[in-house]
């Protein structure tokens, strides 16, 4: 059995510029992964393009479920890898896979090797979900966690907007043919993931993991370092008084571990956080990757300049995390999740009718996916902070996995598909149904998160759920 106050010396830490190292470095991921799914959302139709790889709308919905599907294994696996070696081992691999995975789709030739390497690529930010989330709930300070994990998802859009922007340059002809503009996007994104890959190199291993693994020494050691950081910007370390450690009899888990958390204890929790993450996947996923498809085939959007219309969208989608992500600490959880989820599914369902009734333009429909962003993308970076904080510190990375694995599987492969089906078809009534699917699904999660959610706002993880490895203190 081992003593230790870890947990609390760095919830008491006041903001510093190790924070920030933390929120650059790991926040990166997310601006990784909408730089993707931008980057095909903006370039779908050039890639469509006879100069370029020549794909029909079928073929460019089955390269969105293809990457989707590496994301869904990609979780699995380097999820329980991540809660059996470490977080900073495998944020580090997760990046590596992304960096040539993508620097590979800019040298696809053909369908199935464009398909397999966004599986790849896909592989890569599916494991940064696990490694990345627990990192950052268990090395941030409680009292700011929920802000802070929702901003740093919701920097997904900061990716998106740069991938946006970067359409139109790439898909400029005076610039690039366009057989290759596309082709310099991913090279370009793949430059970007050895920035990320170096940045990380200052980030220490989270003291938490180590201390369930027997390793106090090192986890004292690296949380004594981070205090000399602080305390060498000018700033108070508060003391930390002696009630406040924890005795743990480090265990060795796995997924029978998994498995009984899930379905046992935490088995509320656990369909909770399928149903955020799956309603989310669908309503994100199915959107998001048919976007340019809708503005060019519905609204005769020229493919070049469906950037323009992308880098509204993805603004509101990051100003609503970084806007409403306070109130996640101050109101609390439950309030917040549901009323996030509950608007995005009402006025999903209303802007789908819209649509269907042929009432909207390009830039008024635009607007309208901006606004109902605004409130998902909030409620989805919460989805990541409700399954990081409701479950024990030694399977943490693997449940957060699992359920982005789960939740996109059910949501996120079958939506791209269905919507490229429907747009192929050309039926404003089949894409509508979409929509109401994406929005049912939105309002039965703020439903079942006012019942089930907990609240964990200002709380200490091992307080939230307690490690698996707690004991009684002797007497």
């Amino acid at each position: 059995m081992i003593r230790t106050n870890a947990p609390a010396r760095l919830d008491r830490l006041p903001w510093a510029r190790f924070h920030w190292l933390v929120v650059t470095a790991l926040g990166a991921a997310w601006i990784l992964d909408g730089l993707e799914v931008t980057l095909v959302g903006s370039l779908s139709a050039a890639i469509a393009d006879k100069r370029a790889l020549g794909l029909s709308p079928a073929e460019v919905g089955m390269t969105g479920s293809a990457y989707v599907a590496g994301a869904v294994l990609g979780a699995l696996l380097f999820g329980r890898l991540t809660d059996s070696f470490g977080r900073k081992r495998l944020f580090t691999l997760t990046v590596g896979v992304y960096l040539i995975a993508t620097i590979a789709t800019g040298l696809s030739w053909s369908f199935a090797s464009f398909a397999f390497c966004r599986f790849l690529t896909g592989a890569g930010i599916g494991g940064e979900y696990g490694a990345v989330n627990s990192a950052i709930d268990e090395l941030i300070p409680a009292r700011r966690r929920g802000f802070v994990d929702l901003a740093i998802n919701g920097s997904f859009w900061i990716g998106a907007a740069l991938g946006a922007a970067g359409s139109l340059v790439v898909l400029d002809p005076a610039l690039f043919a366009p057989s290759r503009g596309w082709r310099v996007a991913f090279l370009i994104g793949g430059a970007l993931a050895g920035v990320i890959l170096f940045i990380r190199r200052f980030l220490p291993e989270s003291p938490r993991w180590l201390m369930t693994h027997g390793r106090l020494d090192e986890a004292h050691r690296i949380v004594t370092e981070i205090e000399d950081r602080v305390r060498a910007e000018g700033r108070a370390v508060e003391s930390v008084e002696s009630a406040a450690a924890i005795h743990l009899n480090p265990v060795r888990v796995g997924f029978r571990a998994l498995a009984r958390v899930l379905a046992g204890r935490y088995r509320a929790r656990a369909v909770l956080g399928l149903t955020l993450m799956a309603s989310q996947a669908f309503c994100y996923n199915a959107v998001f990757f048919t976007y340019a498809m809708i503005l060019t085939r519905f609204y005769g959007v020229a493919a070049p300049r469906v950037g323009w219309y992308i880098l509204p969208f993805a603004l509101g989608n990051f100003a609503g995390p970084l806007l409403l992500g306070p109130l996640f600490d101050a109101i609390g959880r439950r309030v917040m999740i549901t009323g996030a989820y509950g608007l995005a599914g009402a006025l999903l369902a209303l802007t789908g009718w819209a649509f269907a009734q042929g009432l909207l333009s390009a830039t008024a429909q635009t607007a309208a996916w901006s606004v109902i962003f605004f409130f998902a993308s909030a409620a989805a970076s919460a989805c990541y902070l409700t399954v990081g904080e409701a479950f024990p510190l030694e399977v943490r990375a693997g449940a957060i996995s699992a359920f982005y694995a789960l939740g996109t599987a059910i949501g996120g492969i079958a939506g791209p598909a269905l919507f490229g089906a429907n747009i192929a078809a050309g039926s404003r009534s089949r894409i509508f149904l979409g929509y109401l699917i994406g929005a049912v699904g939105m309002l039965a999660a703020a439903a079942l998160e006012a019942w089930l959610g907990p609240d964990a706002e200002r709380k200490p993880l091992e307080e939230v759920a307690p490690p698996l490895s707690l004991v009684e203190p002797p007497s």
